[in-house]
């Protein structure tokens, strides 16, 4: 009976004759859906204009367009004792982690709860360590992304209702990636990289070093520098740190009114919180123009970083090494740095190390790290995914200019 009111109950047809202990199910579900349009929150300018919807069906056909092998499986559970939630795992066979797989399967079936309604749910559930700031599962709505990561060993769980596609095991350096970046010219590709490591590093310690060095070690400020920031902050009446979180707090309330707000008036009020309120408080001496220009370029920066759940993490952590920086300068950022580098390597995803191939270091794997090689090069899976087939492809001997030198002689 459980079975059957669940087929009914998602759209089938059920046929029961009298005397007969089986009866019959029809497949006739039928719904409105959102049609498949351009990704929301990671776009690009080359590549794929298609991203994922709410219904699952329509994200594994999505995803098997892209790998059309028999390899490919999917196995589909209903989690939720109320809403009956399907979700699919998706793997290629004798690619990906048999370990991994078996560990995925168990942790799906402890979850004991009465709904599953985004994909959200999920990743809280089967994440391995929940007292961090930092996403230690990886989500996408972009079919070429998750299609590219199962290539690379990794596993896809999509959850019926939501777009967003959740990626195990997850690594550090691969909330830098961009799907654009395996579509462009490998120089291309890594100074964009190199330029998202720098806005991260901006984003986390730009406010952090202004306290600093502003409030104990003037001495490293040029003396023309010092002089301007002196007459910028005689009539403002708080100290750097009380200012800049503030301005932070401001900005903080800004991003979020931007997201609530309807999108009719959200572009009037970005000019109103970056104009008129920044200008207005220079000039009432509340903050200093310098100040200004620092929060500024690291809310720019923390729009670098590709995936949002990184992004707000930084913006955390940005607050305590604020808080660090007025109580102790440098000394302070220092041991946040240290506190926070010790945290992240001991953080695992599935049984995988959070910072490979950086720690522990996979000599294989940093050819697709900080600097992207080109295709040729790139002839193995990265091993830090604990994978079965390292082989991506073939090596070849390239030959460039011998035919048209043949051709000219």
């Amino acid at each position: 009976m459980d079975a059957l009111f669940n087929r009914m109950l998602s759209g089938g047809i059920i046929i029961l004759l009298d005397g007969y202990t089986k009866g019959i199910w029809i497949d006739a579900v039928g719904w409105e859906d959102r049609n498949v349009s351009e990704p929301q929150s990671q776009t690009v300018v080359r590549g794929p204009m298609e991203g994922f919807t709410e219904n699952l069906r329509t994200n594994t056909a999505l995803i098997r367009r892209r790998i059309r092998d028999p390899r490919l499986w999917m196995e589909t559970r209903q989690i939720g004792q109320v809403t009956h939630t399907n979700v699919a795992v998706m793997y290629i066979k004798g690619i990906a982690d048999e370990g991994v797989i078996q560990e995925l399967r168990e942790r799906l079936d402890r979850i004991d709860i009465d709904g599953i309604l985004e994909s959200g749910y999920i990743e809280e559930e089967i994440q391995d360590v929940t007292l961090t700031l930092f996403p230690t599962i990886y989500n996408s709505e972009r079919p070429d992304s998750v299609a590219a990561s199962l290539l690379e060993g990794r596993i896809a769980i999509l959850i019926d209702g939501t777009p967003f596609v959740l990626l195990i095991p997850a690594l550090f350096v691969q909330f830098f990636q961009s799907p654009e970046d395996y579509y462009q010219r490998a120089d291309i590709s890594t100074l964009l990289r190199l330029l998202r490591f720098f806005s991260f590093f901006i984003a986390m310690l730009a406010p952090a070093v202004y306290i600093a060095v502003t409030t104990f070690h003037q001495e490293m400020i040029p003396t023309n520098l010092l002089i301007s920031l002196a007459a910028q902050r005689e009539g403002v009446p708080f100290p750097a740190f009380v200012e800049a979180m503030l301005m932070e707090i401001t900005y903080e309330i800004l991003r979020e009114a931007g997201v609530r707000i309807p999108k009719t008036v959200g572009q009037a009020v970005s000019i109103v919180g970056t104009l008129v309120i920044g200008q207005a408080a220079v000039e009432a001496g509340v903050v200093s123009a310098a100040m200004v220009i620092v929060v500024s370029i690291t809310a720019i920066s923390s729009y670098v970083i590709p995936e949002n759940g990184l992004s707000i993490a930084v913006r955390i952590v940005r607050f305590a090494l604020m808080m660090l920086a007025a109580a102790f300068g440098l000394l302070g950022i220092l041991m946040g740095l240290i506190v926070l580098l010790l945290h992240l390597t001991s953080l695992r995803s599935f049984g995988v190390s959070y910072m490979s191939p950086f720690g522990p270091y996979v000599e294989s794997d940093m050819k697709d790290t900080l600097f992207r090689l080109p295709w040729p090069r790139m002839t193995t899976r990265p091993q830090s995914n604990s994978i079965q087939n390292t082989i991506r492809q073939k090596t070849k001997k390239r030959r460039i200019g011998n035919k048209s030198q043949s051709r000219r002689e």
